[in-house]
């Protein structure tokens, strides 16, 4: 159980008869070596493939509801625009090149005291250092099993993870192929 969440890219591969033999694609889907049995490749019109996959990464979420499905956080499947993609890897950079991690202590779950208040558990860990800009850019939020909302070495896992699916799509969106239009997908579930 947890917040999962899913960037898909999907692409248009729809062969017309008025295509040029070079513009067409060639789409195979194989089960054990053999052609699938039900799925017939002349009428695959979209490919989609998981580009990006997250585990608890509130920040990224946030960032994704508030920016690309209007404040609305219903597990729903909403189209990101290039740019915003584009937008979101900048601004992973800039918390990268600000923040810092050092030693600290670093909170790995809670546990029940006597008045029943949470007692946070803390192990070493590496915490960050120079915050605003992931605190004002993309600040974490707490949610049913959404993972942790302290700035520290998890956040910068999740950082440093977006900014290597991003900069991978990047260089597909800046070299596309004729005919094959992209679109990408955000959905979370929780």
């Amino acid at each position: 159980m947890g917040l999962d969440m899913y960037l898909y890219k999907r692409t248009y591969v729809k062969n017309w008869k008025h295509d040029n033999p070079e513009d067409k694609v060639e789409i195979t889907v194989k089960r054990g070596g053999e052609k699938h049995p039900t799925i017939d490749t002349d009428k695959v019109t979209y490919i989609q493939e998981e580009v990006g996959y997250w585990r608890k990464a509130n920040q990224i979420h946030k960032w994704f509801v508030d920016n690309v499905q209007n404040g609305v956080d219903e597990c729903q499947e909403s189209w990101v625009d290039e740019s915003k993609l584009k937008e979101l890897l900048q601004i992973c950079h800039i918390i990268r090149n600000e923040a810092k991690l050092v030693e600290g202590d670093v909170a790995n779950g809670y546990t029940i005291g006597k008045d029943m208040e949470k007692i946070p558990i803390l192990e070493k860990g590496k915490v960050m250092k120079g915050i605003s800009a992931a605190i004002e850019l993309l600040p974490t939020e707490s949610g049913f099993f959404f993972g942790g909302t302290d700035y520290d070495e998890y956040y910068m896992q999740d950082i440093e993870n977006t900014i290597k699916i991003l900069e991978e799509e990047m260089k597909k969106i800046d070299k596309p192929v004729q005919g094959c239009i992209a679109e990408y997908y955000y959905r979370s579930s929780w």
